[in-house]
């Protein structure tokens, strides 16, 4: 992991410890800050905006559930997470089943099936 990933991921962290937050955003806060970490690994662009805002990890989780109602998808609280820190970023994610047939081996197992959640959501 490079350094200012690490940075990155402990001012988020340093930033929750010290929030306080709606009812919403404390649904969301933690596996919300655990995405950010990943992506901060992910991205080294993205470590360093996270590093040189001025923004906190508590405006972000605020402005995550924000107009949101009584729900909201989890990709569209990571998808307002990143754009929140880099404007233009986005997220994509992909989910697979594993149907399994009982075989240890890869070599007989079915492929899984996947399905990309980005088609169905864009409308």
């Amino acid at each position: 992991m490079n350094i200012n990933a690490k940075k990155a991921q402990d001012k988020l962290s340093q930033e929750l410890s010290a929030a306080k937050l709606g009812k919403y955003a404390q649904a969301v806060a933690k596996p919300t800050l655990e995405a950010l970490k990943i992506f901060c690994e992910q991205n080294e662009e993205f470590a360093q905006a996270v590093l040189q805002t001025d923004r906190t990890f508590a405006e972000c989780a605020e402005n995550a559930v924000k107009g949101a109602g009584g729900s909201i998808s989890d990709i569209e609280v990571y998808r307002r997470a990143v754009s929140f820190y880099f404007k233009g970023a986005d997220v994509h994610f992909n989910m697979t089943i594993d149907l399994g047939d009982g075989s240890d081996s890869d070599e007989t197992a079915k492929p899984p099936v996947s399905l990309s959640l980005d088609s169905l959501l864009d409308f």
